[in-house]
């Protein structure tokens, strides 16, 4: 219990660090300008504590030799305005002057393409110098680099996703776009918004001119008619978005079914002593799904089958899910040919796989949105197991999870690893919310198995040529091997990475996934279920 209590704090002093974004004195100079910092108006613009930020940890260590760029130097997450929910995308000034790293233009298209999937508006809080140029040919052309976040504006467009974006600084270059391409713009005293700014215009054409003249709020509102509404400050300007919200119109609502939530009646902090990490001391998962569902209800599906596998229906913030989960505990299992035998939890078997693979297709066949919880060692090796035709039952589950047209949404716990982690939905199966326990290791294989595999091949590689090594010196590489593969399970490498969107307090769970369901209610579009050719 103590254990999984430190690493949730240790994980809260990381995050508070990072929304220092640049420090005090890149905080100092944004306020000398007369200008609120990224998550100053983000706290004005939004609804009391609604904000749901994702990709907090992006760029988590990455940068280093040029200063680091704390959450990618872009703030994004959502949230309520007037009670609708929104997407927010906010330039961090105090980072590089809000300039775009590679994680930056990823983090930047993670949120919209969030945004596509579940229709949600998006709100882009403009600030930013543009590319950050020692690294523009890692942020440039690609399909998931800067120019894509213009062609996703055009995209949402069309797909009637409202966009507004406000003009609160800098906005320059091939960035001047942005703005441009959404519903609204509006932009405040002091901001520029210009392809080229006055020292680059001298170079190419020779014309001197000042910014203000060449692309500020005023020219821009009377003269190029770019600006929609042209405000004097940062305050003004949230308001006026406030403001806008506030008369929208409400569109189709989606057909997934919630009634009134009813809390849990376990406590979510007992989570803490139910987690166990340690494979001497498997817990049981139905324990976590009673702490996060309705009221503590949990209908399980074929629970005397597949017990390595834990499915049924919950509700979960009133919406109906299905649950899939790696069940940790052990179990006893009895085969066609009537014999006993011990299945591992976190292992998938041939039966479980068959099972979530149903369980996985009634749920779209149904309308109920999944929610996957995530502590697999992978599929089971063997003999026995490939003959029970392993190989076919797992891409049977992974066919239906690659398939579903329903809401899926993952939270790791413990280990997702190998193949384990694609049948469970994982990063490249679409989820349209990845969130992940301080507990999570997420890789191929475990660090000790990874360590222990390539220690093996090296040792090989150093007999052949003629060189043993000792116990000691072998002891000294598995050590050097398993601390960088640990290193790179860990899961703030990981959301560093955007592989996950958010690492959330096991307390937090049930909340994090309701604030994914009433995302993914706006979009009322469910496309028909088809599998294709399944294994049988």
């Amino acid at each position: 219990m103590r254990f999984l209590a430190d690493l949730v704090s240790g994980i809260r002093n990381e995050e508070e660090h990072i929304c220092e974004g640049g420090g005090p004195k890149a905080t100092e100079n944004q306020h000398s300008k007369g200008r609120l910092t990224a998550r100053e108006r983000i706290h004005k613009l939004v609804d009391q504590e609604s904000f749901f930020e994702l990709g907090l940890f992006a760029a988590y260590r990455m940068y280093e030799e040029w200063g680091g760029a704390p959450s990618a130097g872009v703030i994004t997450g959502l949230a309520r305005i007037e009670s609708r929910m929104v997407m927010i995308i906010a330039n961090d000034a105090t980072v590089k002057a809000g300039a775009f790293f590679p994680m930056t233009s990823k983090k930047v298209i993670r949120a919209q393409n969030i945004a596509i999937e579940n229709r949600i508006p998006v709100i882009y809080l403009v600030d930013s110098a543009g590319i950050f140029l020692p690294l523009q040919e890692d942020v440039f052309p690609d399909t998931d680099d800067f120019g894509r976040v213009f062609r996703n504006n055009a995209v949402m467009s069309a797909m009637g996703i409202p966009q507004i974006a406000a003009i609160m600084g800098m906005c320059v270059a091939g960035g001047g776009y942005l703005p441009v391409m959404c519903d609204h713009v509006l932009m405040t005293d002091g901001s520029g918004l210009f392809l080229a700014g006055p020292a680059l215009v001298q170079a190419a054409i020779g014309q001197k001119i000042s910014a203000e003249e060449l692309g500020g709020a005023a020219m821009h509102s009377a003269i190029s008619g770019t600006v929609d509404f042209h405000e004097p400050n940062d305050e003004a300007c949230l308001l006026r978005i406030r403001s806008i919200i506030e008369k929208w119109g409400y569109r189709r609502q989606s057909p997934w079914d919630r009634k009134k939530p009813v809390p849990p009646a376990l406590a979510a902090e007992e989570i803490y002593g139910i987690y166990d990490s340690s494979p001497a001391r498997p817990y049981d998962v139905r324990e976590v799904i009673a702490r996060i569902t309705d009221a503590s209800k949990f209908d399980e599906y074929k629970s005397e089958y597949g017990k390595t596998l834990v499915c049924g229906y919950a509700r979960i913030g009133g919406f109906a899910v299905g649950i899939v989960a790696n069940q940790k505990m052990h179990a006893q299992a009895t085969d066609h040919e009537g014999k006993k035998r011990m299945e591992f939890g976190g292992v998938i078997y041939t039966e479980s796989a068959e099972k979530a693979a149903r369980f996985i297709m009634d749920c779209n066949q149904n309308l109920i949105p999944l929610v996957f919880l995530h502590d697999v060692n992978g599929f089971m090796v063997g003999r026995d197991a490939e003959w029970s035709g392993i190989i076919k039952a797992g891409a049977k589950m992974v066919n239906a999870v690659s398939n579903s047209v329903v809401p899926k949404i993952a939270v790791i716990l413990g280990g997702s690893f190998g193949a384990g982690h694609y049948a469970m939905c994982g990063k490249a199966y679409d989820p349209r919310f990845m969130f992940a326990w301080p507990t999570a290791r997420y890789a191929v294989m475990s660090g000790d198995s990874a360590a222990g595999t390539l220690v093996e091949i090296k040792i090989r590689q150093l007999e052949r040529g003629g060189k043993q090594l000792t116990p000691e010196e072998k002891k000294e590489l598995y050590d050097s091997v398993k601390n960088t593969y640990d290193e790179q399970t860990d899961p703030r490498y990981g959301a560093a990475r955007l592989w996950i969107d958010k690492i959330i307090d096991p307390v937090d769970t049930r909340a994090a996934i309701t604030t994914a369901l009433e995302a993914a209610a706006l979009n009322p579009d469910v496309p028909e279920f088809k599998v294709g050719v399944l294994q049988t």
